[in-house]
């Protein structure tokens, strides 16, 4: 006889409609559930309607009792407008379980703003639009086991998952996997335009550069070794390969682009800051 799922039954509210919130929609009703069980406050006219027309799903342009039917609410809002976006919806959902993945806003500012403890922060990243994505979470104190059951169902609809154990490590997330996939297609975006430079055209140059990416990170989820070896098996000294890499050093790519992995993180540091205050 099979476990029943902990989403079966639970509604789920949204705040916020855009890519996040969609994925996870998306994901929410491939996994069976009805789209009754989902309800959505998003302002914006044009993006409720697409909601409604691409999930069927419930839209209201502001909070309202009807949240109140709500056992788990995700925040999926701008850092910027969280903390007005939390003053109409706290007096409705006072015992529900809520999931942010608003980059930057603290657990403690959360639980402040919504009169509860219950609260789990992720950081998810955008290939989780086609259920490749990769999630970080954490949970405060209150959280129980049951809690975290029903948090990994609804990630799991997208991706991979993991959760973390101190909250400042999720600002460390953020600038690697939450904003990492802007350095890939920045990357991609390098090889295709040298792809081009050098005779392919664009539409070559784009299959070679995507596909590789694509084997690459296959090929280093798949091995066991670091992706130090994986490296140093195609680079024979002297070689083609050995010439780029000695190219890239030379020119400082990598501590450059550590720099950049920092400067995303202190970012988050910042948001944080900023819009995390009363």
């Amino acid at each position: 006889m099979s476990t029943p799922s902990p989403l079966s039954a639970l509604q789920i509210a949204f705040i916020g409609g855009g890519n996040m919130a969609s994925a996870i929609i998306g994901g929410l009703l491939k996994r069976g559930l009805a789209p009754g069980q989902i309800q959505v406050i998003e302002p914006f006219a044009e993006q409720a309607e697409r909601l409604r027309a691409q999930f069927g799903v419930s839209v209201m342009p502001a909070a309202g009792a009807s949240l109140a039917r709500a056992g788990l609410v995700v925040w999926a809002v701008k850092p910027q407008i969280f903390n007005d976006a939390a003053a109409p919806v706290r007096a409705h959902t006072l015992t529900a379980l809520h999931l942010s993945v608003a980059a930057g806003i603290r657990s403690d500012s959360i639980a402040r703003w919504l009169g509860t403890e219950r609260v789990v922060r992720a950081m998810p990243n955008t290939p989780a639009l086609i259920g490749q994505g990769m999630t970080a979470l954490l949970a405060r104190p209150a959280v129980t086991a049951a809690d975290r059951l029903i948090i990994e169902s609804v990630v799991q609809t997208t991706g991979a998952h993991l959760w973390l154990t101190h909250e400042e490590q999720l600002d460390a997330v953020t600038a690697l996997s939450g904003s990492g996939p802007a350095y890939v297609f920045y990357f991609i975006e390098a090889m295709i335009e040298a792809g081009t430079e050098m005779g392919l055209d664009a539409d070559q140059a784009r299959q070679l550069a995507i596909a590789t990416f694509t084997g690459a990170s296959a090929l280093a989820q798949a091995s066991e070794e670091p992706p130090q070896a994986l490296r140093a098996r195609v680079t024979s000294k002297g070689g083609t390969t050995y010439a780029a890499l000695t190219a890239m050093e030379h020119s400082g790519v990598k501590s450059q682009f550590k720099k950049a992995m920092q400067a995303a993180r202190q970012r988050a540091v910042e948001l944080g800051d900023e819009f995390g205050a009363d």
